[in-house]
C-alpha cells in the first residue's frame, strides 16, 4: 500500500508526471537519465497524487472546494476570503495514517542513505498540471526549505497541499483553463544542497529576452536560490554560447555582469529550521559568485539537459558550499520564447525622445505609457488601478493577479530570471526590473511611458511619449544575390536582431563598444600615472577593481563584448572596424584629456589608421588587438573578421599589418581576414596597390562623399550638399568596385546611402557590388528594393 503514495525519485520518470506531477518527474528522470553524463542531481522521493487525493477523499474536502470555488467564481465571494477558507481546512485536516507512515519511512530510509541524522531537506510542491510546454506555474505553489525532522517534514507536507489553494494559484489556474479539483498535489523531498554557505541560480537554454537559441543566461547569487527567483535580489548574469561548448579548450564566455547582490538567504542563524535573509559583505557584493569553469559546467549541462528534453529549459541549480559541487535542483520547460514565431514579430519604435527618468534590465520588447500605480506591498494590491503601470520593490508569486491587470511593470530589484522577469513575458506584459528607485522616484498617477524596445536596457521616460509598430514576417523577404549584412552598434542589438536573414555583420565599430563597455581611454590604463585628473584617475581604479592589471580590464570586457557581438551571427562573418575615434572623442573617455591633442579639424586629424603605430597611441591599439585576439581564440569566435579605417596611403597600411601581426592577428592564420575602409580618394585612386593587402573593401560612403565634395559632413549649413548620389561620388564608386574585382578582391558599402534611397541602393546593383550592409531597422525595407534591382538587371 504504501509503494502507491511514496515513490524514490531513481524509480521516477517522464512518464510518471500524473503520478508526481512535473517538477518531481523531471528530477527523477535526471537522476535516472543523466547521472552518467555527470549531471549531478541531490536525491529524495515524491509523495505521489494518490496521497493528496486520500487525504483530500478522507477530510471530505472535496465538497468544499467545489462550493467554496463556486462561490467565489458565481456568487461574488471575495478572492482572499474564498482561499482563506480553503487553505484553513486543508492546515486543520489529518494526514491519512497510510500516507504518514509512508512519509516517515521514507524519510529515515533518506537519513540512512545520507548522513544517517535527520537531514535538512528541500520540500517542493509538485502540481500534476505543472511544468507543461504551455504553462510555467512558476512559483504557484509553496516551497519550503531547511525542513528537518519528522514532525517538521509532515507539516510541510499539509502547508504544500494547502498551497494550491493561495489566492494566485487559484487565479493562475483559471487563467490558464485548468479545473481545479482535476489538478492534484505531488510533494518532492529533497536532500538539501548545502547553498546557504555556497551559491545559487537559475539558467535558461536560451536568451530570454531575444529567444536566441544558442546561448545559456545564468544568474547566480549567494545563499540559497529563492531571492533570483522571487527577484528579491539583483544577481549576477553569465551568458555563454553553447555551439562552442564541444571545445574544451574554449571558453565561449560572452557576458559576466557583476549584479548587487546585497542580501543572501541563509539557514536560520539561531540554528533551528527555516531561513533568514542576511545582508552580504562587501567582498560579496563585488565579487562573481561563479568562476569561469563553473560557468562552463553549467552550461554544458544545460546543452545534456536540452538535448535530453529535446526543448528549451529553465533550469535551477546549486553549489555546495561545503563541497564545492555543483548541482541541479529542478529544470522545467521554457514557455514564453520557444513559443514564438522565428519569423513573425512586432517591432516597437518610440517616435519621439522625452526626459530619461530610471533605467533596467528590458524584459520584452515593446513599448507602452500610462500612469504610475506604486504598490509597496501585497497588502495593498488591492489599490491597483486596472490598466496602470505598476511600480514595486519585488514582486512574488501573491502578485500574479494585479500583473496581467497591469500596462507595464517596473520594480526596484530582481535580474532577467526572477519572477517579474519571468511572469511578465509569460503575460506578454513589458517590464523593467532592477530600476533600483523606482518605488522612491516615480510617483503614483504620474505619466510615464515604458520603453523595452531599445536593447537590453529598458528606459522610463517623463510623459507619454508616441510610438508605432510594425510587424514583419521574415518569411516574405525575397533572396538577394547581393550579400545583405548588418550594421551593428552593439551586443545587445546583434541580439535584437537575430532573427534576420542576412549574410553577417558588415560593419561593427569597435569604438561604440568601448565607449559603452570600456568607458577610459586604452592609454589610461596603461599609463594611469598620466592621467590629470584625480577625480577620473578615482574613476579609473574604481571600474577596474576586479582586475590586477588595468590593461586586463580593457581585454577581458572589450573581448566579451565583441564574442556577444560575434556570437548570434556564428559562422557568419562579423566584420570589426578597429576604433575610429576622434581626439574630441576620445578626449571624453575617462582619462582622455591626458593623451589627445586638441584640432581645429578633428575629421581630417589624428584619427584611423594613423594611430595605430604612433607613440601616442601605439600602447592602446595593443589592447585593441589582443582583445580581437582573445575572441578568435579563447572564445573561439574564428568569424571575427578585422577591418582598418581611414588609411591614407599604401605604406601607413603596411605599417598598421605589420603592428597587427606583431600582436598575433596575420592575415591568413586561422582563417584571419582583413579589410580595409573605403572612404579617401586615394584608397579609389590607388585600389590596385592597396588591393593586395587586404581581403576586400568595404565602401564608407559617408567619409567618401565628405572627402570628395569637401562637405563636412557634421556641418548643419552644408547639409544639403552632403549627398553620396552626386554624380562624383557615384563614379568614385563604380570605379573602385571595377578595380576591386580587377584585383580579385570582394567589395561592400557599409554607409547609410542603400538605406536612405532606393535609386542609391539599385545603382550599386546595377555596379555588381558584392555586398551592402544597412542598419537592422533597414534591411526589411530595403531587401526588396535590392531584389526588384537584380530582377530589372538580369531582365535588361
Amino acid at each position: 500500500m504504501e509503494q502507491s503514495y511514496i515513490l524514490w525519485f531513481e524509480d521516477i520518470s517522464l512518464g510518471d508526471l500524473p503520478r508526481v506531477g512535473g517538477k518531481n518527474a523531471s528530477l527523477g528522470e535526471m537522476i535516472g537519465q543523466l547521472s552518467e553524463r555527470g549531471v549531478r542531481v541531490p536525491g529524495g522521493f515524491a509523495l505521489t497524487a494518490d496521497a493528496y487525493r486520500l487525504f483530500v477523499e478522507e477530510n471530505g474536502l472535496e465538497h468544499r472546494i467545489r462550493d467554496t470555488l463556486r462561490g467565489f467564481r458565481e456568487e461574488g465571494t471575495p478572492l482572499e476570503k474564498a482561499g482563506q477558507t480553503l487553505r484553513r481546512e486543508f492546515l486543520e485536516a489529518s494526514l491519512p495514517a497510510p500516507v504518514e507512515q509512508a512519509v516517515t519511512e521514507a524519510y529515515r530510509e533518506l537519513a540512512r542513505r545520507s548522513s544517517g541524522e535527520a537531514p535538512a531537506v528541500a520540500v517542493r510542491s509538485s502540481a500534476t498540471a505543472e511544468d507543461l510546454p504551455e504553462a510555467s506555474f512558476a512559483g504557484q505553489q509553496e516551497t519550503f526549505l531547511n525542513v528537518v525532522g519528522e514532525a517538521a517534514l509532515l507539516q510541510a507536507c499539509r502547508d504544500c497541499f494547502a498551497s494550491l489553494f493561495t489566492d494566485r494559484a487559484i487565479t493562475y489556474r483559471a487563467l490558464k483553463g485548468f479545473d481545479d479539483l482535476q489538478v492534484a498535489l505531488s510533494v518532492g523531498v529533497q536532500l538539501m544542497v548545502r547553498s546557504d554557505v555556497g551559491a545559487s541560480g537559475v539558467m535558461f537554454t536560451l536568451d530570454t529576452e531575444s529567444g536566441f537559441p544558442d546561448t545559456t543566461v545564468i544568474s547566480a547569487t549567494w545563499g540559497l536560490g529563492e531571492t533570483v527567483v522571487q527577484g528579491t535580489v539583483d544577481p549576477d548574469k553569465y551568458v555563454v554560447y553553447k555551439p562552442l561548448l564541444a571545445d574544451e579548450s574554449l571558453a565561449p564566455i560572452i557576458e559576466r555582469t557583476v549584479g548587487a547582490k546585497k542580501i543572501k538567504l541563509v539557514y536560520d542563524s539561531g540554528g533551528g529550521a527555516g531561513t533568514e535573509l542576511v545582508d552580504t559583505d562587501e567582498g560579496e557584493r563585488t565579487a562573481l559568485v561563479l568562476d569561469d569553469a563553473e560557468m562552463l559546467e553549467l552550461a554544458r549541462w544545460s546543452v545534456i539537459l536540452e538535448e535530453h528534453y529535446g526543448r528549451p529549459l529553465d533550469i535551477e541549480w546549486a553549489r555546495d558550499g561545503l563541497s564545492g559541487e555543483l548541482f541541479v535542483v529542478q529544470a522545467r520547460p521554457e514557455t514564453v520564447q520557444s513559443r514564438r514565431s522565428a519569423t513573425e514579430f512586432t517591432l516597437y519604435h518610440l517616435e519621439e525622445t522625452g526626459k530619461r527618468l530610471l533605467s533596467g534590465s528590458a524584459i520584452g520588447d515593446a513599448v507602452t505609457a500610462g500612469e504610475v500605480c506604486v504598490i509597496r506591498s501585497v497588502a495593498d494590491i488591492g489599490n491597483f488601478r486596472d490598466g496602470a503601470i505598476l511600480v514595486a520593490e519585488m514582486t512574488d508569486p501573491d502578485w500574479g493577479p494585479v500583473m496581467k491587470r497591469a500596462a507595464g511593470i517596473i520594480t526596484d530589484h530582481g535580474g532577467p530570471t526572477s519572477h517579474a522577469a519571468i511572469i511578465s513575458r509569460e503575460l506578454g506584459v513589458p517590464a523593467i526590473v532592477g530600476a533600483g528607485t523606482a518605488t522612491k522616484e516615480l510617483v503614483d498617477g504620474q505619466q510615464i511611458t515604458l520603453s523595452c524596445a531599445e536593447g537590453e536596457q529598458g528606459h522610463v521616460y517623463e510623459g507619454k511619449l508616441r510610438w508605432s509598430t510594425e510587424q514583419v514576417d521574415l518569411e516574405a523577404l525575397p533572396e538577394t544575390r547581393t550579400h545583405v549584412m548588418v550594421n551593428v552598434a552593439s551586443p545587445a542589438a546583434a541580439f535584437r536582431w537575430w532573427r534576420l536573414p542576412v549574410a553577417g555583420v558588415g560593419l561593427a565599430r569597435l569604438e561604440f563598444l568601448i565607449a559603452d563597455v570600456i568607458k577610459v581611454h586604452p592609454m589610461a590604463l596603461v599609463h594611469p600615472d598620466r592621467v590629470e585628473s584625480a577625480e577620473e584617475l578615482a574613476q579609473v581604479r574604481e571600474l577596474t577593481a576586479g582586475y590586477a592589471d588595468p590593461r586586463e580590464y580593457f581585454i577581458d570586457r572589450l573581448a566579451t563584448g565583441l564574442g556577444k557581438l560575434c556570437a548570434p551571427y556564428y559562422p557568419r562573418p562579423v566584420i570589426v572596424r578597429l576604433s575610429d575615434f576622434k581626439t574630441n572623442e576620445y578626449a571624453h573617455l575617462l582619462g582622455g584629456r591626458a593623451f589627445e591633442p586638441v584640432e581645429e579639424n578633428p575629421m581630417l586629424g589624428f584619427r584611423g589608421a594613423s594611430r595605430y603605430d604612433d607613440d601616442r597611441y601605439r600602447d592602446g591599439f595593443e589592447l585593441e588587438c589582443l582583445a580581437l585576439k582573445r575572441v578568435r581564440e579563447k572564445l573561439g569566435f574564428t568569424n571575427l573578421a578585422v577591418m582598418v579605417p581611414f588609411v591614407r596611403t599604401v605604406p601607413e597600411a603596411e605599417r598598421v599589418l605589420a603592428a597587427m601581426a606583431a600582436h598575433g592577428l596575420v592575415r591568413g592564420e586561422n582563417g584571419l581576414q582583413l579589410y580595409m575602409m573605403c572612404e579617401v580618394p586615394s584608397n579609389v585612386i590607388l585600389a590596385e596597390d592597396f588591393a593586395p593587402l587586404f581581403d576586400g573593401f568595404s565602401i564608407g560612403s559617408n567619409d567618401l562623399t565628405q572627402l570628395t565634395l569637401g562637405v563636412d559632413r557634421d556641418s548643419e549649413i552644408l547639409a544639403s550638399s552632403f549627398d553620396e548620389r552626386d554624380p562624383a561620388v557615384t563614379r568614385m564608386i563604380a570605379d573602385v568596385i571595377a578595380r576591386a574585382h580587377t584585383a580579385g578582391i570582394t567589395v561592400g558599402l557599409c554607409g547609410q546611402g542603400p538605406s536612405n534611397y532606393p535609386d542609391f541602393a539599385a545603382f550599386l546593383v546595377e555596379q555588381g557590388i558584392d555586398s551592402m550592409s544597412l542598419n537592422p531597422d533597414s534591411v526589411l525595407k530595403t531587401v526588396p528594393v535590392i531584389a526588384e534591382a537584380e530582377d530589372a538587371g538580369a531582365g535588361g
